[in-house]
């Protein structure tokens, strides 16, 4: 399906490297060929998936005239980052309103994400609690800025609503046609998935243009039932806005939450081991809250089986590297109290 109907400003230039992974392949048995489409290359501050929402969104935000944005996501929300980038490319202010999903754990002064914030000169920043509602947190704040004579417009956490999941709808499209060029049959896509819009999109854009690829979501911020269940109906309310009239199918959706756990952001062992293994047999670096556990969850398939032998499976890098700085104390280990750390 062409998208050209939808406005966008043309951030994406280009379509990002489809790359073979062959010492992770070998090192992971050799038996299943990894592949990684580095949208972590996408523009932006430091780069990553959101930028291909925010291509839409932001057409529409200028569209609607507006002086600036206000949007939300955890304390170290690459969403966030690359929301105010885009604003600051724009000449627009941004305000963020952080989610503090793990108690205690907003550092006005932290590295990562969070210093990015600062040097791009966000205009506001509003912490509330985990348990608290962020769309009315961000209506709150509008409300105020309107009657201080702004125009804001609130974008979703994520850029996850039917107009930003057209980014991936593109993507699944580019991943089409690099898999033609490249005389390569791609059988599994695997994404981290949180606010669910990377997902539905790739769903979406296979599914009406009838690409037989299994999407395989590993979630990052909730359990696999509701999970699905967020993305179907956002892949369900997108084919209703590209003016499809149908509800997405179920047996489409797959999502996976083994690596999820304690939560979202929380470190685990199979996040770290990914992390290391990628960094040792690649040199390229995951995060910690969202490609990190992507990425165990695909090795975890990978050794129950999942994936038959042969299978040729491509790792959507959806970026996020400054948190990675952020966590850096989950990657080293005591060695034995003699006062030294190693890897």
């Amino acid at each position: 399906m062409k998208l050209t109907r939808f406005k966008r400003r043309g951030y994406v230039q280009q379509p990002t490297p489809v790359c073979f992974l062959p010492g992770l392949s070998q090192a992971l048995g050799g038996e299943v060929n990894i592949y990684i489409k580095r949208d972590d290359f996408l523009p932006g501050c430091a780069g990553g998936n959101k930028t291909r929402k925010l291509d839409f969104v932001m057409a529409d935000v200028l569209e609607k005239k507006a002086d600036c944005v206000i949007t939300c996501g955890g304390v170290q929300s690459n969403h966030c980052r690359l929301t105010l980038s885009w604003a600051v490319h724009e000449g627009l202010d941004c305000y963020l309103v952080l989610e503090e999903r793990v108690k205690n754990s907003y550092d006005p002064r932290a590295t990562g994400n969070n210093l990015l914030y600062h040097l791009m000169g966000v205009k506001g920043i509003k912490v509330i609690p985990g348990d608290a509602s962020s769309p009315e947190a961000m209506q709150e704040l509008a409300d105020e800025l309107i009657r201080e004579g702004r125009r804001p417009y609130i974008i979703p956490g994520g850029a996850s609503n039917p107009m930003g999941t057209l980014g991936y709808m593109n993507c699944a499209q580019e991943i089409t046609q690099q898999m033609f060029q490249m005389d390569t049959d791609i059988q599994y896509v695997v994404v981290p998935s949180g606010s669910a819009g990377t997902q539905a999109g790739l769903l979406t854009g296979f599914y009406v243009d009838q690409t037989n690829i299994e999407v395989i979501g590993c979630d990052v911020s909730r359990p696999a039932d509701a999970q699905t269940e967020k993305v179907r109906n956002l892949a369900s309310d997108t084919l209703h806005y590209l003016g499809i009239n149908e509800e997405f199918p179920s047996e489409r959706v797959h999502c996976f939450d083994k690596f999820f756990y304690p939560g979202y952001s929380l470190p685990n062992a199979g996040m770290v081991e990914a992390v290391r293994l990628m960094a040792r047999t690649e040199s390229i670096l995951l995060d910690p809250v969202y490609s990190g556990k992507a990425m165990a969850g695909l090795i975890d398939l990978l050794r129950t089986g999942y994936f038959p032998k042969g299978s040729n499976v491509l790792f959507i890098h959806t970026g996020g590297v400054p948190a990675l700085y952020k966590y850096s104390s989950a990657f080293f280990e005591s060695s034995g109290g003699n006062g030294k750390t190693s890897f």
